[in-house]
């Protein structure tokens, strides 16, 4: 323990110099930032920060350490971006505020509420709907996921509840785009197992079924069970509707995709059961409003944001997750329609906003983005 013991002793006497030396840089980085405010220079020099790199890359002789010098610096870099930001009046710091401030100010959840979704009755999103609202609050359906938001908006509904992923087909990517044309905000999510068997009318037998119709995703989530019958498949708007198109009908050889409750509902016998490829296929659904609104135990931030065409933009605003300790949970891209080969992003991470300290790391965010728009801060929603 001796030897033990001195190398420890080692490492504190090196890290107390380290530490100076840190103390020392920020001072500088610190009047680095003060003559960039004076002179109106950008925070943000990416053909020096590749300089600095290189040349600290450079310095290593072991290659096995190289990137892990690049990570500390990257780190480093970081922090002094965070410190010369936070100097005086930059950019980002009234939308920053202006956030905040409609975060105190949310309404609360509203206690009999006109909730709407996508679907039939029966749908995964009427169960998500039930599951998050609970049972005995009415809902309203239309056929397609824009009628939920062209609803809301009209002031016809208070929440529409819609999928925007899944956990074995992946994210949903025009609801994303929805979300960025309507300018609604997520106030809730609910995660749904996805239990998908194939029903049919009362009477038919398995090796009757000629053809299977179910949303496109349905069919795409059972694609290994199908492929060994070789039925004609034909997508239809959702599972649900699929069910209750087949029982309306009445047709030989017609099955349908959907949930257990909607063969119940529907008055369909289940032929085969649990039939999607994984046994560990969720959706998560989000409760959209046209209102900003908080409930307890919100941890969770979804935000949609655009950033600068340039090199090096993109890795600047995840230094800022990693140097906050803010937790990435998603990150999705999708084109920006008219911009070729430009993209907004759409981030999910964990968070209070109004905990100490986020707002600091919400004014970076702003300050880095080109443009960012927080479309909630909500309690998330384990499996199931």
């Amino acid at each position: 323990m001796s030897e033990l013991n001195e190398l420890r002793g080692e490492i504190d006497a090196i890290d107390a110099q380290l530490t100076e030396l840190f103390l020392r840089r920020m001072d500088v980085t610190r009047r680095v930032g003060e003559y960039k405010q004076a002179h109106g220079i950008p925070v943000l020099d990416p053909a020096r920060e590749r300089e600095v790199l290189a040349k600290k890359t450079a310095q290593v002789s072991d290659p096995a350490l190289r990137d892990d010098v690049t990570a500390l610096y990257e780190g480093i870099m970081g922090i002094s971006r965070r410190q010369q930001r936070r100097l005086g009046n930059e950019t980002g710091q009234g939308e920053c505020a202006q956030v905040l401030a409609a975060l105190d100010e949310a309404r609360p959840p509203l206690e009999r509420p006109r909730v709407l979704y996508q679907g039939e009755p029966g749908a995964y999103a009427d169960e998500a709907a039930a599951r998050f609202f609970g049972e005995d609050i009415p809902r309203s359906h239309v056929e397609t996921w824009e009628e939920v938001f062209q609803t809301l908006r009209r002031g016809e509904a208070d929440y529409g509840v819609v999928p925007i992923e899944n956990s074995s087909t992946g994210s949903i990517s025009q609801v994303y785009d929805l979300l960025a044309q309507y300018g609604h905000y997520i106030v809730g999510e609910q995660t749904v197992k996805v239990d998908h068997c194939l029903a049919a009318p009362a009477g038919t037998r398995l090796e009757e079924v000629a053809t299977v119709y179910s949303h496109e995703q349905g069919l795409l989530q059972c694609a290994g069970y199908l492929k060994g019958w070789g039925w004609t498949c034909i997508p239809r708007l959702n599972t649900a509707e699929s069910a209750l198109f087949v029982a309306r009908s009445k047709e030989p050889g017609q099955a349908a995709i959907c949930s257990p409750r909607a063969a119940r509902l529907y008055g369909l016998e289940i032929l085969a059961h649990h039939i999607s490829d994984s046994d560990s296929n969720y959706t998560r659904f989000v409760v959209v409003s046209p209102v900003m609104e908080r409930r307890e135990g919100s941890d969770k931030v979804s935000v949609l944001f655009r950033l600068p065409h340039r090199a090096g933009s993109l890795h600047e605003l995840l230094t800022v997750f990693a140097v906050n300790g803010l937790n990435l949970l998603k990150l999705e891209s999708r084109p920006i329609p008219g911009r070729s080969w430009e993209y907004r992003f759409f981030a999910d991470f964990s968070g209070d906003l109004t905990a100490p300290g986020m707002d600091g790391a919400l004014l970076e965010l702003f300050q880095t983005a080109e443009q960012l728009r927080v479309l909630g801060n909500y309690r998330s929603s384990g499996e199931g």
